[in-house]
This record gives C-alpha cells, structure tokens and sequence, in this order.
C-alpha cells in the first residue's frame, strides 16, 4: 500500500507551513511579546486594544468592506460580460483571452507602481493625487483591482459558458426566449459553481489585498484609505505584535464566515433549482 507515502510528505509539509503557523499565530494574538520566545498570555487585552485604542480598525474595516463589495460586483460583472462577447465566433478571440488573462500574471507590487504613475499623472491634470483624499484613493485602487483580476474571473466564466449544454440553448430559442430570458433561465442558473467560485475568490482576495493599497495609497491621507491588512502591517512596524496577531487573526474569522456563507447560499440555491 503506497497511499502513505504519497499523502504523508504532503501532509507533513501542510503542517509545518500552515496548521503550526496558524496556531501559533492565534495564541499569539492573545500574548504581549516581542519574539516568539519571551510571550506573555494577556488575554483579550490586544482584541480589546484594536476595537477601543485608536478608531482605526472601525474606520479600515469599513473602507475594506466598501472596496470589496464595489471591486467584487463590478469585476464580475464586466469579467462576465467580456466572456459572453468571447465565447462568441468572433476572429481573435484567443489573443484577446490571453490579453484581458496577463494583468493578473504581473505581481501586485509591479502593477501598484505602474499605475500609481498613471493615474498620479491623470489627477495632476487637475491638481489632485491619489492622496489628495479617500475618493480618489479608493477608486484609483477599484480600477487597478478590476484591471488585475478581470482577466481570471473571465477565464473561469468562459469555461463554465463553454460547459453549458448546446441543446438547452437551443430548446430556450425554440420556446422563443429572448438573450435576457436565455441569460436569466439558463446561463446563470448553470454557471452557479463558476459564481461560487469567484464570488470567494473575490471576496478573500479584496479582504486580504495589501500590495496594491501599500504601493498606491499606503492608507494616505493620514489613516483615510487604510484597509485591515495595511492596518495589521502598521501595528506590527510599530512593533505591537500582540495587536497585530490579534487583527489578523480577527480578518482570518471575517473571512473564513463570509466565504462559508457564500458557498452554503449558492450551494443550497442550486439544489433547489
């Protein structure tokens, strides 16, 4: 029997780089220390100290909200959008996939400094930056989002398009359903998995972006566009630790709830379709 050795190096490595680190990350969050070694149970005096010191984390976790929700819907409903017009017998359609997919093969870190560049250079045409004030932080940083993960999203809707059974589609226009009334019975309804899977995508993703925000706003003015992770990122240069563990162990929970609340709302909708 083989099944050991194939499943026992990976189950170790899984361990060490991600259940030991997740658990240690937790207790820590309820420590006060400066290295691993010298921690000091606290208890919930760093959970306490997030939500009470500053009003920093109710102002980030709001902005972080607002930038998900807006970035998550408009991706993908142009990501859908753009896969509808691909999935169409139009020439060229394999080079437009692979130019609207390679945005999200540059890292974040390259794209935040590109377009900080081009859009800093767009709002000086009017006196303003991207730190001029939260509007137009929080937007520059909405249409870099879109232009990065369009790409992804659409791919994936292409493939469920592609999926869907050519004789529904026919037997819709048989009954005379118009594109909408195809789109809403049909198409949607079967690409129920492809939506479960980049509403998720999206909603972690946008919860858990840092590189573009550190890049582009780096949460300016002041804390104005500050999100939780650039937030857990402040807190630990300053060397709160305690505070940091605690706030990102605080994300891990937000996410891990909505995205279990995604899967089991879409799951049970499609049983009963």
């Amino acid at each position: 029997n083989y099944f050991p050795v194939f499943v026992l190096p990976t189950l170790l490595a899984f361990t060490i780089g991600f259940i030991v680190p997740f658990i240690m990350g937790v207790y820590l969050s309820f420590c006060k220390f400066t290295t691993v070694t010298d921690a000091k149970f606290v208890g919930l005096q760093n959970y306490v100290k997030i939500f009470t010191e500053d009003g920093t984390f109710g102002h980030a976790l709001w902005y972080t909200t607002a930038f998900t929700v807006v970035s998550v819907v408009l991706i993908n409903v142009i990501g859908f959008a753009v896969a509808l017009l691909l999935t169409k017998k139009i020439k060229g359609t394999n080079i437009f996939r692979t130019v609207f997919f390679m945005p999200n093969l540059i890292g974040g870190i390259i794209l935040g400094y590109v377009w900080q560049l081009l859009l800093n250079g767009l709002l000086l045409q009017i006196n303003k930056t991207l730190t001029y004030s939260s509007v137009y932080g929080f937007w520059g940083l909405v249409i870099l989002m879109c232009w990065q993960q369009i790409g992804y999203m659409m791919i994936i809707y292409i493939a469920g398009i592609q999926n869907i059974p050519g004789e529904l589609i026919e037997a819709a226009q048989i009954d005379g359903a118009n594109f909408w009334q195809r789109l809403r019975y049909v198409t949607l309804p079967m690409l129920s998995g492809a939506i479960m899977i980049n509403l998720v995508f999206g909603v972690t993703y946008g919860l858990k972006v840092f590189d573009i925000v550190y890049v582009l706003t780096n949460g300016g003015p002041g804390h104005a566009t500050e999100v939780l992770t650039t937030y857990a990122f402040q807190l630990y240069s300053r060397g709160q630790y305690g505070m940091s563990s605690a706030l990102n162990t605080i994300l891990l929970v937000i996410t891990a709830i909505i995205g279990v609340f995604i899967v089991k709302t879409l799951s049970k909708q499609e049983v009963q379709q």
